[in-house]
């Protein structure tokens, strides 16, 4: 069995179990909505009585979310979000900026009425969240809505590869966002959504390029400032 395998097989096998596993979706939104800053320890003893899971769950969660590239652990030194390095930002979005425009033009090949549809919702409730000043979890909506283009593609392996550089991106933004900048707005993503229900590939493919270099062009490579919360404070 090859090493591809071998990792597909992992993750179908941790999909049942993750979805119950508090620890995993609790820490990995709260990552996505940047609550957990890059560095931040994850002591499983605090995990465990904020969650009230045994330390088989926790580190059942944390286990997973290494996989994802979210979390790094180390051999007695616990668990702590991910922190990466301005090399890994830069592969990051420059392997986006491969895949996505392709998905994209093949998404506006395949997308029907009801993805159309669906994708309109998701853009709303991101704009409503922008509107609400709740900027995490238009973060969050903002790489699902890419997510989404991938998976109307209906190509598997490579949605599978986008969701994960989507995930990891989050944690790039922390760091290395500039703030004056826009991020996914309002008119970008409608004006994809338009292409899509149009059927134009060469166009979805063109906005998406332009789109994920924008977003590229928008990182600083300084670190951030570091956070005084408690761990409790910042999953609540």
């Amino acid at each position: 069995m090859s090493i591809s395998q071998q990792e597909a097989n992992f993750s179908r096998r941790l999909d049942a179990d993750l979805v119950q596993n508090p620890v995993f979706t609790g820490v990995e939104r709260a990552i996505l909505e940047q609550r957990l800053p890059p560095g931040t320890r994850l002591a499983e003893t605090d995990l465990a009585e904020f969650y009230g899971v045994s330390r088989t769950v926790v580190r059942t969660g944390l286990q997973a979310l290494a996989h994802s590239h979210l979390v790094t652990l180390r051999p007695n030194r616990g668990a702590s979000v991910a922190n990466p390095s301005p090399r890994e930002a830069r592969e990051v979005f420059e392997a986006r900026e491969l895949l996505e425009p392709r998905s994209a033009r093949e998404a506006a090949r395949r997308a029907g009425r009801a993805d159309v549809r669906a994708l309109r919702l998701h853009a709303q409730e991101e704009h409503e969240a922008m509107s609400a000043n709740e900027s995490g979890r238009a973060l969050r909506l903002s790489g699902r809505f890419h997510v989404m283009i991938a998976q109307i593609a209906n190509q598997r392996t490579i949605a599978e590869i986008i969701e994960n550089l989507v995930s990891r991106s989050s944690l790039i933004i922390a760091l290395y966002w500039t703030r004056s900048s826009t991020r996914c707005d309002e008119g970008c993503h409608n004006a994809l959504i338009d292409a899509i229900e149009r059927n134009d590939a060469v166009e979805a493919e063109e906005l998406m390029r332009s789109h994920l270099v924008e977003l590229h062009s928008a990182l600083r490579f300084d670190n951030g400032d570091s956070s005084n919360k408690t761990l409790k404070d910042m999953l609540s």
